[in-house]
């Protein structure tokens, strides 16, 4: 294993002496690299557009998103697969994370099981894997056996695959029918993957889930309308979600919200399309829930 070849463990010449720096000293040399790691995301974005569409299709067709990685990438997987439940009412069984070493993983390393060339596979099998799911690939790396095998088995089984990893010309980047590859370059602290790779990886994800939603219709305008109402806090921005997509006042934004059970989504729509409750569940169905495609449909700007 020659680690040397890879950008993202060589040594940062702009650190070398962040030993002899005061506090301030130290973040201002993070942050300046940190700064780095956007403009190497956007030099992929056509690559990260094109798995977007994959998943879109996927999702689209009852499929689900599946996210594998070990790591530090396995966990920041586990946190956007977590976050797009609450925040666009979508099923929590078709957006899923694994990470190798399970559950126990995510809040504390468990050494050696990324190195496992049968866990990745055992662990997509036993969520029956088919062809109508997406799988995801993360490795900063992108050498990682226990990604790298999941990706060979779901290629085997006709799943959409797609790769992210901080180098170029990786092994995963060789699996996946979408390769995101974004070269971040070394770390400030050399090695430490869990810095600007995964800064990297965590942009991608954020882009990954939210253009997905939007394009399921779960956002209206830059509103996350299908969020849900589990705490005080999110209960208030319904509130404020009705209140701003349609000019409604306080009263009545509250009242519609009662009225659909809490639903946003029909909260909104039957406010600017003017229909009854029944009428504009009839008529959201009919077009996939999207808002702006049912008022389109009736000719309401």
């Amino acid at each position: 294993m020659n680690l040397n070849a890879l950008k993202t463990e060589q040594r940062n010449e702009n650190t070398f002496t962040i030993d002899e720096l005061d506090s301030y000293g130290i973040i201002s040399k993070i942050n300046d690299e940190d700064q780095t790691v956007a403009i190497s995301v956007k030099n992929e974005l056509q690559d990260i557009a094109k798995a977007v569409d994959l998943i879109e299709k996927s999702l689209s067709s009852d499929g689900r998103l599946i996210y594998i990685g070990a790591g530090t990438s396995g966990r920041l997987a586990i946190l956007d697969s977590a976050e797009c439940p609450p925040t666009y009412g979508f099923d929590s069984n078709r957006i899923i994370s694994l990470i190798a070493g399970g559950e126990a993983a995510f809040i504390g390393a468990i050494e050696g099981v990324e190195d496992s060339k049968d866990e990745g596979v055992e662990d997509l099998k036993r969520l029956n894997l088919s062809s109508k799911d997406v799988v995801v690939g993360l490795a900063a790396s992108g050498r990682t056996p226990y990604v790298i095998e999941a990706l060979k088995y779901s290629n085997e089984v006709g799943a959409g695959t797609i790769s992210i990893a901080c180098n170029k010309n990786t092994k995963i980047g060789k699996l996946g029918k979408v390769n995101i590859e974004v070269e971040v370059g070394s770390e400030a602290i050399t090695g430490s993957t869990r810095m600007k790779s995964g800064t990297a990886q965590k942009m991608i994800l954020n882009m990954l889930s939210t253009a997905v939603m939007v394009k399921l219709g779960k956002v209206y305008s830059n509103l996350m309308v299908n969020v849900g109402s589990f705490n005080e806090k999110l209960i208030e921005r319904q509130k404020n979600i009705v209140m701003q997509a349609t000019g409604a006042s306080r009263e009545q934004a509250t009242a519609i919200l009662n009225e659909t059970d809490r639903d946003c989504k029909l909260s909104i729509f039957m406010i600017l399309s003017d229909e009854n409750l029944e009428s504009a569940k009839e008529i959201l169905s009919k077009n996939d829930w999207n808002i702006k495609k049912a008022l389109k449909n009736l000719n309401i700007k």
